[in-house]
């Protein structure tokens, strides 16, 4: 509870792949910033529009072979981007 005796809100997202909501923790978040940059956000909080994704390499290339940034943030996104986030998938160890 907060201090105003309020309960916390649970922040659920939904997964550009497979559509799946869980925490907002659980995902990596994809940013489009307002200069039009892509990268990932590490913190959540980052501005500007965001994409969420499953930490799973299958979750990954269904988004990349489905396309489903360029849907998320109604532009096509370079396909470096989508190599980027697998990327960073597989640092982490995610399968």
């Amino acid at each position: 509870m907060t201090a105003s005796g309020e309960k916390k809100k649970i922040k659920m997202r939904s997964c550009v792949a497979c559509r799946e909501s869980r925490l907002k923790s659980e995902f990596l978040r994809l940013v489009r910033s307002p200069e039009g940059e892509y990268f990932i956000d590490e913190t959540g909080k980052a501005n500007g529009r965001g994409a969420y994704i499953c930490k799973s390499k299958k979750c990954a290339e269904a988004a990349k072979k489905r396309r489903q940034f360029d849907r998320s943030f109604k532009e096509k996104v370079p396909a470096e981007i989508y190599d980027k986030v697998t990327a960073a998938l597989e640092e982490s160890g995610n399968e």
